[in-house]
């Protein structure tokens, strides 16, 4: 493949993040389903605050249903997993009909499971499906800058998801690590300033999580 465009880097890019949006919160929002269940108490407004997002549900079970699977959400899980399909569509010569065929799996999964009474089993698959899509993109795709823009937006998301989550140092530390090389390989205009504040706020004792999502945020030009 020849020099990427602006257009595809950006939709290679943001194809990266919002996969892993989808799989990070997906993550977390499986490991509380059960408990949210079982509650007495609606502890829902606790997970939006966790990852940043606005409370717009009406109680437990609303937040169930809405968060995961209302397409009219742009907060809601089949929300991003949709713009990771559009993304992936558009790209379709750059990344290959198979790589696709698994955003368009996981898309089917996420379906499924709004349909389901035990959703849990689908939202494992829907994750399944996702680390496949990284598998065969990491394997098939000839080009290093297309596998490096979407590993870049990846681990950017990652980085941002992590410290709105108060991940700890160590793990911050661990992913900046990856973010770095992919990042400056990549064919992205990136903010060299940022991607170094970025690397010394991780590295503080004292971890200032705002500052860390607002400079990641802003490493893409």
């Amino acid at each position: 493949m020849g020099i990427i465009s602006v257009e595809q880097t950006d939709h290679l890019y943001w194809l990266g993040r919002y996969t892993e949006r989808v799989y990070t919160t997906l993550r977390i929002f499986s490991k509380s389903f059960d408990t949210m269940l079982d509650e007495q108490t609606d502890s829902y407004q606790k997970f939006c605050e966790s990852i940043d997002i606005p409370n717009i549900y009406t109680s437990k079970e609303d937040f169930l249903k809405r968060y995961p699977f209302d397409a009219d959400n742009p907060d809601s899980v089949i929300s991003n997993m949709n713009r990771a399909y559009d993304n992936a569509v558009v790209l379709r010569e750059s990344i290959g009909s198979e790589t696709l065929s698994y955003i368009q799996l996981a898309i089917y999964d996420i379906n499924r499971a709004a349909l389901s009474s035990s959703p849990l089993i689908e939202m494992q698959q829907v994750m399944d499906h996702i680390l496949a899509f990284w598998g065969i993109a990491d394997d098939s795709i000839d080009s290093e800058q297309v596998r490096n823009v979407i590993k870049a937006g990846k681990r950017i998301e990652r980085i941002d998801m992590y410290a709105r989550l108060g991940a700890p140092h160590k793990e911050l530390v661990k992913e900046v690590c990856r973010m770095v090389p992919r990042v400056e390989r990549s064919c992205m205009l990136y903010d060299k300033i940022k991607l170094e504040q970025v690397k010394k706020l991780v590295e503080s004792p004292d971890l200032d999580y705002y500052r860390i999502v607002s400079d990641v945020e802003a490493i893409k030009i």
